[in-house]
């Protein structure tokens, strides 16, 4: 009987001992640190923050002018694994030698189906203006492919049979009522940072995550026009100097936070609850094309000014006299050869 009552206790102890047990785990400590600043202190440790996507730390250039001759085309395009982002049907009608048509959505696999095949070429992405083309190289950059580089330009740079960029200026801010010279831009407001929501834990496989969603949002954009008709709705980043946002003009409710990088900004002031869309804007639309990737990437609502000063005002008379500066003119535009499938 006795031996009965035992067996009896011992049934009855492991139940308690296996919910003991459970109770310890429990005691681990479970990482609370918003995933923004797990991704922000990852981008900015692995030399990923604004500044590197818009340089990299082997001082190249997010862009690349088209070369200076036509002796010099041949050993440019030899130089790049080229990607043409544009529409199928734009592609079959003419195109640079040795460039592949390819999706905007497929990019990132492009990109690495081409380094698993040994490409050690950088990456050259080519488009219509030059703005998706950047906003594609920022993306790249992000995820790995940190010297891929933009046709300054695009296509209409090329060759004047495919310009669509001379179409997208105008001089719509010329003596508005929403557009100023004041040289002191407004100091922004403080918020919290964005909140991302991610499966990941560490920050390189955050990072990738929100790479990928970003391309396969695909760009986002706006148009000068919509922006002049209320720009009071919108949270406005006028990313040039402090002596071009006076000289140029900006809109009257512009902030301009230049430099803009994580390790000095921290993040952007902007409320992340808010439906106020950051609009940035620059000379020619390419730099606030990256500056919008990255910006998404980080959990931004953020779209990109096409066109950038081009579209408000192109014969504004502080811009400096092209070869200089970022004016588009007839004179940007060369007469390089094409082929077709």
């Amino acid at each position: 009987m006795k031996n009965l009552s035992l067996f009896f206790i011992g049934l009855f102890m492991i139940p308690m001992l296996i919910l003991t047990s459970c109770d310890r785990g429990e005691d681990i400590p479970v990482n609370t640190t918003p995933k923004f600043n797990i991704l922000k202190d990852y981008v900015v440790a692995n030399n990923l923050d604004l500044d590197k996507i818009l340089t990299s730390t082997d001082g190249i250039s997010f862009v690349v002018d088209a070369p200076a001759t036509s002796a010099d085309v041949t050993t440019f395009l030899n130089t790049y694994y080229i990607i043409d982002v544009r529409s199928a049907a734009d592609f079959a009608t003419g195109r640079v030698a040795g460039a592949k048509n390819v999706a905007f959505a497929n990019i990132l696999t492009e990109a690495t189906a081409a380094k698993a095949a040994g490409n050690t070429k950088d990456i050259l992405v080519i488009c219509y203006t030059g703005q998706t083309a950047t906003y594609a190289t920022a993306l790249l950059r992000l995820y790995g492919f940190k010297n891929t580089r933009a046709l300054k330009w695009g296509m209409s740079g090329w060759n004047p049979t495919f310009d669509k960029y001379t179409a997208g200026t105008g001089n719509i801010v010329s003596g508005n009522a929403n557009w100023s010279n004041v040289a002191t831009p407004p100091t922004p407001p403080s918020y919290d940072v964005p909140t991302i929501t991610s499966s990941a834990t560490d920050g390189l496989a955050i990072l990738k995550q929100r790479v990928e969603a970003v391309v396969a949002e695909g760009p986002k954009t706006i148009t000068a026009a919509a922006v002049l008709a209320s720009p009071s709705t919108y949270y406005l980043n006028n990313f040039k100097s402090a002596t071009d946002y006076a000289g140029y003009g900006h809109f009257t409710t512009s902030y301009r936070i230049q430099p803009l990088t994580l390790a000095l900004n921290n993040h952007l002031n902007i409320n992340p609850s808010s439906t106020a869309q950051v609009v940035t804007y620059c000379y020619t639309g390419q730099t606030s094309a990256v500056v919008t990737a990255f910006l998404r990437v980080m959990g931004y609502n953020a779209i990109s000014m096409n066109f950038g000063m081009n579209g408000l005002w192109n014969e504004n008379p502080f811009w400096p006299a092209p070869p200089a500066g970022n004016k588009w003119a007839a004179s940007r535009i060369k007469s390089y050869p094409t082929v077709t499938n």
